[in-house]
């Protein structure tokens, strides 16, 4: 067994940094069967590499990710690039026998995730993608109540991931509004990912969905100030089936005046309720019908030491959990996957799902139906 799992890490902007910050804090935060080191570190130039490698804590830098792919002394690669770069460089560090870490939406499309899925299938490689929401111990415990049936048969699930960084008209136009690099789902595919991903974390696989999507601001100034059109949604909302029979729906928004991170859930069961609010994220709300009817209502249920993973990081119940915590604690599951195979989630498999929900919805919206994950599934290779 390896004493070292090296990393690589393609990009150092707000993402490559939250890596960095992990991997230099993993192995102090956990006990693990090997050390996480930051080997090197690839953006665009040579200089720029070399800056953020002193900045950030790695030992080599690249100004071309290819290089960094196929050293003989990085193991995972984490891609913490736009959208439209992943595949190809998820694939490149596949066939280079690496294990990837990869962000999310993991690709622009179905079709390519499932591509990427099953390169790794075949490679025997361990996949990780950022749906990092999942990895807070109070999601998790929301996980264990649920399998525990702590509120019974589950009944219908709420999701929303509601934010406001593109709410003014002028703020300019990026990469994220053209589909080119982030496809046709905007808000779909950037935010409403997560809450896809983590109701089937928490539910099960959807298997079919309805919805609508809507461009509020058609055009944001471009280069030189000139009106460029916005080529995906600012907002979504539709509604959902699992293959479990539950009924669901879900909604997300970039441009929700007050909403900085506003993704929740709300798990009804028939004997009880959970509800998450990512802006509260030490907190779980749990409501149980067995109580005294004189005594129901929402508790919260402060994170705390006998929670999965919060123990690492403090002895105190209640003193929080931040969003770089839960990036610590993906390293410690990829590290743990590569040194003793342990499944992860979600893998590059569990993301093609995520994908397929996208896929559907869009599906959906052209022809103003039900659209099944299945009828999409289906046209995929195996």
């Amino acid at each position: 067994m390896k004493r070292e799992i090296r990393f690589g890490v393609i990009g150092a902007g707000y993402m490559g940094k939250t890596y960095a910050i992990a991997l230099n804090g993993v192995s102090t935060v956990f006990s693990l069967p090997a050390k996480a080191v930051p080997e090197m570190i690839a953006t665009t130039s040579a200089a720029a590499a070399a800056s953020k490698a002193e900045a950030l804590g790695f030992r080599r830098s690249t100004g071309d990710w290819r290089r960094l792919v196929t050293d003989a002394d990085v193991d995972v690669v984490g891609i913490c690039s736009p959208t439209f770069l992943h595949k190809e460089m998820a694939l490149a560090a596949i066939a280079a026998g690496k294990h990837v870490q990869c962000e999310k939406p993991l690709s622009l499309s179905a079709r390519d995730a499932n591509e990427m899925a099953l390169a790794a299938e075949r490679a025997g490689v361990k996949t990780l993608v950022g749906f990092n929401y999942a990895k807070n111990p109070a999601t998790q415990l929301a996980k264990q109540m649920i399998e525990g049936g702590e509120i019974g048969e589950i009944v219908h699930f709420r999701g929303t991931h509601n934010e406001d960084y593109l709410m003014d008209p002028s703020i300019p136009m990026s990469w994220r509004l053209k589909k080119e690099f982030a496809s046709q789902a905007g808000a779909l595919a950037d935010l409403a990912s997560h809450i896809i991903n983590l109701a089937h974390y928490l539910c099960g696989p959807v298997a079919e969905v309805i919805g609508e999507s809507q461009t509020v601001y058609p055009q944001r100034p471009g280069a030189g100030g000139r009106p460029e059109a916005v080529e995906n949604d600012d907002q979504t909302n539709f509604l959902l089936k699992f293959e479990s029979g539950v009924l669901g729906a879900i909604e997300a928004s970039r441009i929700a005046a007050g909403r900085k991170m506003g993704l929740t859930y709300e798990v009804i069961g028939t004997k009880g309720s959970l509800y998450f609010d990512q802006e509260r994220l030490a907190e779980l709300r749990f409501y149980s019908a067995a109580d005294p009817s004189n005594r129901r209502g929402y508790r919260t249920l402060l994170i705390g030491p006998e929670h999965p993973d919060y123990g690492a990081f403090c002895v105190g119940a209640g003193h929080g959990f931040g969003y770089n915590d839960m990036i610590v604690v993906e390293m410690k599951d990829m590290i743990e996957g590569v040194s003793s195979g342990k499944a992860l989630w979600p893998s590059f498999r569990d993301a093609t799902h995520t994908a397929l929900v996208v896929d559907a919805v869009l599906l959906s919206q052209r022809e103003r139906r039900w659209a099944r994950i299945r009828e999409l599934a289906e046209g995929l290779p195996q």
